[in-house]
Protein backbone atom coordinates (compact mmCIF):
# COMPACT_ATOMS: atom_id res chain seq x y z
CA UNK A 1 0.00 0.00 0.00
CA UNK A 2 1.42 3.27 -1.09
CA UNK A 3 1.11 6.45 1.04
CA UNK A 4 -0.01 9.54 -0.66
CA UNK A 5 2.27 12.81 -0.09
CA UNK A 6 -0.80 14.01 1.16
CA UNK A 7 -1.12 11.34 4.10
CA UNK A 8 2.62 10.97 4.88
CA UNK A 9 4.05 12.25 7.97
CA UNK A 10 6.33 15.27 8.22
CA UNK A 11 10.20 14.51 8.05
CA UNK A 12 10.50 15.74 11.71
CA UNK A 13 8.71 12.65 12.61
CA UNK A 14 9.79 10.15 10.39
CA UNK A 15 13.28 10.57 10.74
CA UNK A 16 12.92 9.50 14.84
CA UNK A 17 13.80 6.30 15.40
CA UNK A 18 11.05 6.08 17.94
CA UNK A 19 9.07 6.36 15.03
CA UNK A 20 10.60 4.10 12.73
CA UNK A 21 10.64 1.36 15.71
CA UNK A 22 6.95 1.76 16.34
CA UNK A 23 5.30 2.23 12.89
CA UNK A 24 8.13 -1.09 12.50
CA UNK A 25 6.78 -2.78 15.36
CA UNK A 26 2.63 -2.11 14.11
CA UNK A 27 3.81 -3.76 10.66
CA UNK A 28 5.53 -6.60 12.27
CA UNK A 29 2.69 -7.14 14.57
CA UNK A 30 0.19 -7.22 12.03
CA UNK A 31 2.32 -9.64 9.68
CA UNK A 32 3.12 -11.89 12.68
CA UNK A 33 -0.80 -11.97 13.73
CA UNK A 34 -1.56 -13.17 10.07
CA UNK A 35 0.59 -15.45 9.52
CA UNK A 36 -0.31 -17.24 12.87
CA UNK A 37 -3.90 -17.18 11.92
CA UNK A 38 -3.38 -19.09 8.68
CA UNK A 39 -2.13 -21.91 10.72
CA UNK A 40 -4.84 -21.48 13.04
CA UNK A 41 -2.53 -20.02 15.97
CA UNK A 42 -2.11 -16.81 17.64
CA UNK A 43 0.52 -14.91 19.61
CA UNK A 44 0.08 -16.84 22.86
CA UNK A 45 -0.02 -20.49 21.43
CA UNK A 46 3.63 -19.93 20.03
CA UNK A 47 4.72 -18.17 22.91
CA UNK A 48 3.44 -20.91 25.70
CA UNK A 49 4.15 -23.78 23.58
CA UNK A 50 7.56 -21.93 22.92
CA UNK A 51 8.29 -21.36 27.40
CA UNK A 52 7.00 -25.07 27.99
CA UNK A 53 10.00 -26.38 25.53
CA UNK A 54 12.65 -24.75 26.89
CA UNK A 55 11.71 -25.12 30.84
CA UNK A 56 9.86 -28.04 30.61
CA UNK A 57 6.29 -28.56 32.91
CA UNK A 58 6.09 -25.39 35.20
CA UNK A 59 3.17 -23.76 36.96
CA UNK A 60 0.73 -21.69 35.64
CA UNK A 61 2.35 -19.07 37.16
CA UNK A 62 5.66 -19.80 36.02
CA UNK A 63 4.58 -20.00 32.34
CA UNK A 64 2.43 -16.39 32.86
CA UNK A 65 6.24 -15.28 34.48
CA UNK A 66 8.39 -16.51 32.08
CA UNK A 67 6.60 -16.21 28.74
CA UNK A 68 5.32 -12.74 29.47
CA UNK A 69 1.64 -13.76 29.10
CA UNK A 70 -0.84 -11.72 32.25
CA UNK A 71 -2.12 -14.29 34.34
CA UNK A 72 -5.72 -13.21 32.83
CA UNK A 73 -4.36 -14.33 29.25
CA UNK A 74 -2.81 -17.18 30.76
CA UNK A 75 -5.72 -19.55 31.96
CA UNK A 76 -7.46 -18.88 28.49
CA UNK A 77 -4.47 -19.79 26.54
CA UNK A 78 -4.07 -22.84 28.36
CA UNK A 79 -7.23 -23.83 27.82
CA UNK A 80 -7.09 -23.41 24.16
CA UNK A 81 -4.23 -25.44 23.99
CA UNK A 82 -5.89 -28.30 26.24
CA UNK A 83 -8.86 -28.49 23.95
CA UNK A 84 -6.59 -28.72 20.75
CA UNK A 85 -4.22 -31.95 22.61
CA UNK A 86 -1.12 -29.61 22.77
CA UNK A 87 -0.50 -29.12 26.01
CA UNK A 88 -1.74 -31.18 29.08
CA UNK A 89 -2.81 -30.02 32.48
CA UNK A 90 -2.45 -32.03 36.09
CA UNK A 91 -2.47 -31.21 39.63
CA UNK A 92 1.40 -30.61 40.95
CA UNK A 93 1.52 -33.73 42.94
CA UNK A 94 3.66 -31.69 45.91
CA UNK A 95 0.43 -28.79 45.79
CA UNK A 96 -2.74 -29.79 44.40
CA UNK A 97 -3.93 -26.99 44.46
CA UNK A 98 -1.06 -26.00 41.66
CA UNK A 99 -1.18 -27.38 38.09
CA UNK A 100 1.59 -28.05 35.93
CA UNK A 101 1.49 -27.73 32.29
CA UNK A 102 3.14 -30.01 29.82
CA UNK A 103 3.72 -29.81 26.24
CA UNK A 104 2.43 -33.10 24.69
CA UNK A 105 4.35 -34.92 21.64
CA UNK A 106 1.49 -33.05 19.10
CA UNK A 107 2.07 -29.82 20.78
CA UNK A 108 6.18 -29.68 19.63
CA UNK A 109 4.87 -30.69 16.00
CA UNK A 110 2.47 -27.84 16.30
CA UNK A 111 5.72 -25.71 17.43
CA UNK A 112 7.98 -26.76 14.56
CA UNK A 113 5.09 -26.02 12.37
CA UNK A 114 4.89 -22.70 13.91
CA UNK A 115 8.53 -22.23 14.22
CA UNK A 116 8.57 -22.70 10.22
CA UNK A 117 5.65 -20.00 9.55
CA UNK A 118 7.32 -17.40 11.51
CA UNK A 119 10.55 -18.13 9.52
CA UNK A 120 8.42 -17.15 6.32
CA UNK A 121 7.00 -14.10 8.54
CA UNK A 122 10.60 -13.18 9.54
CA UNK A 123 11.78 -13.52 6.13
CA UNK A 124 8.72 -11.03 4.62
CA UNK A 125 9.15 -8.81 7.48
CA UNK A 126 13.36 -8.31 6.95
CA UNK A 127 12.91 -8.61 2.71
CA UNK A 128 14.98 -5.14 1.88
CA UNK A 129 17.77 -6.46 4.26
CA UNK A 130 20.35 -8.50 3.42
CA UNK A 131 21.45 -11.71 5.99
CA UNK A 132 24.53 -9.49 7.22
CA UNK A 133 22.18 -6.58 8.02
CA UNK A 134 19.41 -8.85 9.64
CA UNK A 135 22.16 -9.89 12.28
CA UNK A 136 23.33 -6.08 12.73
CA UNK A 137 19.62 -5.06 13.09
CA UNK A 138 19.23 -7.91 15.77
CA UNK A 139 22.11 -7.35 17.49
CA UNK A 140 21.36 -3.61 18.11
CA UNK A 141 17.44 -3.98 18.98
CA UNK A 142 18.69 -6.76 21.36
CA UNK A 143 21.23 -4.62 22.66
CA UNK A 144 18.73 -1.38 23.03
CA UNK A 145 15.97 -3.90 24.75
CA UNK A 146 18.51 -5.12 27.10
CA UNK A 147 20.11 -1.53 28.27
CA UNK A 148 16.02 -0.72 29.05
CA UNK A 149 15.15 -3.72 30.62
CA UNK A 150 18.30 -3.50 33.26
CA UNK A 151 17.51 0.07 34.17
CA UNK A 152 13.85 -1.05 34.45
CA UNK A 153 15.28 -4.16 36.91
CA UNK A 154 17.51 -0.99 38.81
CA UNK A 155 14.48 1.49 38.96
CA UNK A 156 12.48 -1.38 40.37
CA UNK A 157 15.08 -3.17 43.21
Amino acid sequence: MEVSTEDAAPTRLTSQPSWLLNQSAAYATRLVNDGLAAVDARRYHYRLLATLEEVGPASQATLGRRSGIHFSDIVETINELVERELVRRAPDPSDRRRNIITITPAGRRYLRRLDKQLERIQDELLAPLSPEERQLLIRLLTRVLEYHNQKARQRDA
